[in-house]
């Protein structure tokens, strides 16, 4: 009785960087975190990785190689509020290409249609806030599926890969670039020094609060090692699945196709 009291407690619970919170709660604590980093998101992104993150998202789109001619590509970029995907998938792909970004945070998607505006992109990329658990989309919607740094939020990791996979099309591509775990150990030792002492100083200085970049620092810890999210992958049903480390294991892009 004990044991199953136990394991109900913890079915009711979800991780939140280091804590446990009850798992209704936990997605309003992200929106909180977000809420508050959006105007600053991109700039902050540039100081934590030394403008890293910028090669990394450009290795993902090459990775993706939208279609560059007259043919018609829909790609749906999720956790991507500011447009920093969905921009760099309009420029890699022609000129029917279509990008819809769905963001669970207003303030990040504010963020991305006030972008969008100032660089005239609008006509071909189009914003709504989404749960990346359940997409209000059809069946069978998209040519790809992008995700870049937002999945370690989500709450429920595997509804958000069997959402993925069930709004692509048969041939279809998921991509998803996330913090990941180094190779080599000291390394990771170093790193993590890094991150948990600088990166919520300089989120101190330039937003004014560091305790949203210490919950990414602790959710980014706490994210499954690279071969164990590749199996959530492959147990949502994708195909070819594959992962590839990228500045040691900083990062890793993961990919796999629905059949």
């Amino acid at each position: 009785m004990h044991y199953l009291v136990a394991m109900t407690q913890e079915s009711e619970n979800a991780a939140f960087g280091f804590r446990q919170v009850p798992t209704g709660e936990k997605q309003g604590l992200v929106n909180e975190v977000f809420s508050k980093a959006a105007s600053r998101y991109d700039q902050m992104n540039d100081l934590m990785s030394s403008g890293l993150h910028r090669l990394w998202k450009d290795d993902m789109i090459t990775m993706l190689n939208p279609p560059k001619g007259p043919r018609s590509f829909n790609a749906l970029d999720v956790a991507g509020g500011t447009g920093d995907i969905a921009f760099r998938i309009l420029d890699a792909g022609g000129p029917n290409t279509r990008v819809t970004v769905a963001d669970i945070s207003p303030e990040m998607v504010g963020e991305g249609q006030k972008r969008g505006m100032l660089e005239n992109r609008l006509a071909r990329c189009s914003f709504t806030v989404g749960n990346a658990e359940s997409l209000a989309f059809p069946d069978k919607s998209f040519e790809s599926y992008t995700i870049a740094f937002g999945i370690r939020n989500v709450t429920h990791i595997d509804r958000a890969l069997a959402e993925a996979h069930r709004v692509l099309k048969p041939g279809g591509r998921f991509l998803c670039l996330e913090f990941s775990h180094m190779e080599l150990p000291l390394a990771q030792k170093i790193y993590d020094a890094y991150s948990f002492t600088v990166i919520p100083a300089v989120g101190k200085v330039v937003t004014g609060d560091g305790q949203p970049y210490r919950y990414l620092v602790e959710s980014i810890r706490m994210f499954p090692k690279q071969e164990e999210f590749a199996e959530k992958i492959r147990g949502a049903g994708f195909s070819k699945v594959t992962y590839r480390n990228l500045t040691g294991g900083i990062v890793a892009i993961h990919s796999g196709w629905r059949i």
